[in-house]
Parts: C-alpha cells; structure tokens; sequence
C-alpha cells in the first residue's frame, strides 16, 4: 500500500511542477491563477510550441496540455477534470482530425466568452488548399490527415497561429514571445534543410513501414515513397498474408536493409516481414509520432524538435 501512495505523491508532485513551474515554493499555501492567461493543449506537439514560444522568463501564462499521461491520443476520453480546464483556457488548441470529435461536445461547456479557439487542421487545410489553388489543381479531392505535426512545414504554420494568439493574450510579454518564435522557426528551418539533404543524398528513396503509417505528410515534405502495413493510424493490429507478401516483396526488391515502426510497436508484423524476405540481418528501427508522448517525457526533456531530430537520424539509417 505505501508502494502505491508514494507513486501518487509523486505523479501529483510531478504533474504541479510541469503545469506551473513559474510558481514552486517551499510555502505550503493556495496560489492564485486567475490573472494569468491559461494556454490549453490537447497534445504533445502544441503543448511544446506553446512552451517555446512563452520561453523561461515569462510569468503571465500557464500552459498545460490535456493527454498527458502517454496515451495515445488515438484512444484517449477527456474526464470531467479535462473539460473545466478546456472550458476556462484563454486559448485552447487541439489538433482537429478524426480523434478529437469528443473536443467538440467539450467545448460546449466553454465558460471563457473570450477565449481563443485554434483548431490546427483547419489552418493547414486552408494553407495546403491556397498552396494547390496557386498551382491552379484542383482542390476538392485532397485528403488531409490529422497527423499535421509530422510535417515540419505544418509545425512551422501551427507554432505562427500559436505565437499570434499569445502576444493578442498577453501584449505586455509579445516582443519576448515574437523573439522566442523567430529563433524556434530557425530551428524548424535548420532541421527541414537537414531532412532534405539527407533524403537527397540517400541510396535509397523508399519507406518500408510495419506498422500503422501517420507519416505521410513528412514522406510528401521530401518526396519519399512508402510501403506500409496500414494506413494512416488504422485500428488494425493483424497483417494478413496478402500484406506480408507486399512488405516482404517490398523489402527484397527496394534493397534496403532495415524496417520501420511505431513507437511501443511488439515488432511481430516486422519479425514475420524479414523472416518472410529471407534478409536475417535486416534492422527494425522505430520513428517516434509524438502520439502518447507524457508530461513526464517533457519533464525528461523529450521535445517536438528533439524527437523529430532523432527521427531524422532513424531515417538516414533506414535510407542506407
């Protein structure tokens, strides 16, 4: 039983640090938030450009993030905890694809009359959507995935929407806050360009996925091509045999020396996929989709471009 206590201590200890760091003390007595301006997320990404968009120094907002504790927002359902802290944000940004449909209901519930509401597909949408109008294609059979944060161009368009809405929220922090976006979209630059050599000078220019694939806008950043056991983030978790015989195929005829999955992936599609290529010495190398990513990673000093930086290098290896 203590075992257990001792672990809610500390979830609970760990859970104040992330949410309100500006504001730990020794003093064991009630603060008081209802000056600052709240920043709710429901995910990883946002959460973490959120963060370096405010910085270290300011101590006007609070921003937390809504699935928090590594599951995979796939499967994730709010607690009533969850919708009084979406319905008191200043600004709350979710991702706006096919998992988020419960943020709908939970933004009925809004008590905020001001608050700033970023829904992160519709941006790209829009983007993507003037993108293909300028380059007069037509526009109405275009497909959009919700895993817009696999793009660094997509992070780019978000981490501006974001910056937008804080320095409207907190004018008095805005030339820190425009700062903080000018040198963190360098960064996304720097790391584009990097994707971009990396995929150019590759032997190979061919993906091959055991798993589900939440990939694809990044494939389409750098002209990638991808073979995949599912698609998008499907709710399967058996490849038929017709699926293994593709992959393995795949794998003989690519003449790469390694596979992909998914975080938390039990690797057997894999295992079964190399074992059926007859190519023993093949790697399984694993891309991270910052899907269930915690405030305990973030804690450890997991973030956006730090993840996407250590898929970059994956995937150089996976090209070879």
């Amino acid at each position: 039983m203590s075992i257990k206590l001792n672990k809610k201590i500390l979830a609970g200890a760990l859970a104040g640090i992330l949410l309100f760091p500006t504001f730990i003390s020794c003093k064991a007595k009630k603060r008081d938030f209802s000056d600052k301006i709240k920043i709710v997320s429901t995910t990883f990404p946002p959460y973490d450009w959120a963060a370096s968009v405010i910085g270290t120094s300011d101590s006007r907002t609070i921003n937390s993030l809504v699935v928090k504790n590594g599951l995979d927002l796939h499967n994730f359902q709010p607690s009533t905890a969850d919708i009084v802290q979406i319905s008191s944000a200043d600004i709350f940004v979710f991702v706006g694809g096919e998992s988020d449909q419960w943020v709908y209901d939970a933004l009925k519930n809004v008590t905020n009359p001001n608050i700033k509401i970023i829904n992160l597909m519709d941006l790209i949408r829009k983007e993507r959507q003037l993108f293909l109008e300028d380059c007069e294609e037509d526009t109405d059979e275009v497909e959009f995935d919700e895993h817009i944060w696999l793009s660094l161009r997509n992070a780019k368009i978000c981490v501006q929407a974001i910056s937008d809405a804080l320095c409207e929220k907190v004018p008095l922090s805005a030339e820190e806050f425009k700062k903080n976006t000018t040198d963190y979209l360098e960064e996304i630059d720097a790391l584009d360009a990097s994707f971009n050599s990396v995929v150019k000078t590759s032997a190979h220019n061919t993906l091959i996925f055991c798993d589900r694939f939440p990939f694809r806008y990044l494939t389409e950043d750098y002209g990638l091509n991808y073979v995949a056991a599912f698609d998008g983030c499907s709710a399967e978790t058996e490849a038929s045999f017709e699926t293994i015989v593709k992959l393995s195929n795949s794998l003989n005829e690519s003449g790469l020396n390694a596979v992909l999955v998914l975080e938390n992936n039990d690797k057997k599609i894999a295992k079964t996929v190399i074992a059926n290529a007859k190519k023993p010495t093949c790697d399984t190398f694993t891309l991270d989709s910052l899907q269930s990513t915690s405030l305990r990673d973030a804690f450890n000093g997991k973030t956006y471009i730090g993840t996407m930086r250590e898929n970059l290098g994956t995937i150089k290896k996976a090209l070879e």
